[in-house]
């Protein structure tokens, strides 16, 4: 019998239906004594792999329309005319410090709207 190569595995593994993986996993657990089980992360690794639950958004780059970044930092803020401008104008420059993720996406999307370039961390 010709040994199958770990690629000639994972291939068969790809393209396998649910049912033929389930047969399969049956059939090794036969053979083989064993039980398969799902792997169980440490609570403290999940949370690392889930990532930061806060973070900053950075504008990097103000690109070729200051006045529309201007326009949506005055937006996402609530700073004035002046205020806004005096933070666009000191790139990079934190726009919003401590959020949630998906409220430094959604400000990310209205400052690259705008033109600008944007860093989450």
């Amino acid at each position: 019998m010709a040994k199958l190569t770990q690629e000639e595995i994972l291939s068969y593994l790809e393209e396998a239906t649910i049912l033929e993986l389930n047969d399969l996993v049956s059939a090794i657990e036969e053979k083989f004594g064993v039980v398969a089980a799902a792997a169980v992360a440490a609570p403290a690794a999940a949370e690392e792999a889930a990532g930061p639950s806060e973070v900053t958004v950075t504008l990097t780059d103000v690109g070729g329309t200051k006045v529309a970044v201007i326009k949506a930092v005055r937006e996402i803020t609530g700073l004035g005319l002046v205020d806004a401008k005096k933070l666009v104008d000191g790139v990079p420059a934190a726009i919003k410090e401590n959020v949630s993720p998906e409220e430094a996406e959604s400000i990310k999307e209205k400052l690259v709207a705008a033109g600008a370039t944007v860093e989450i961390k």
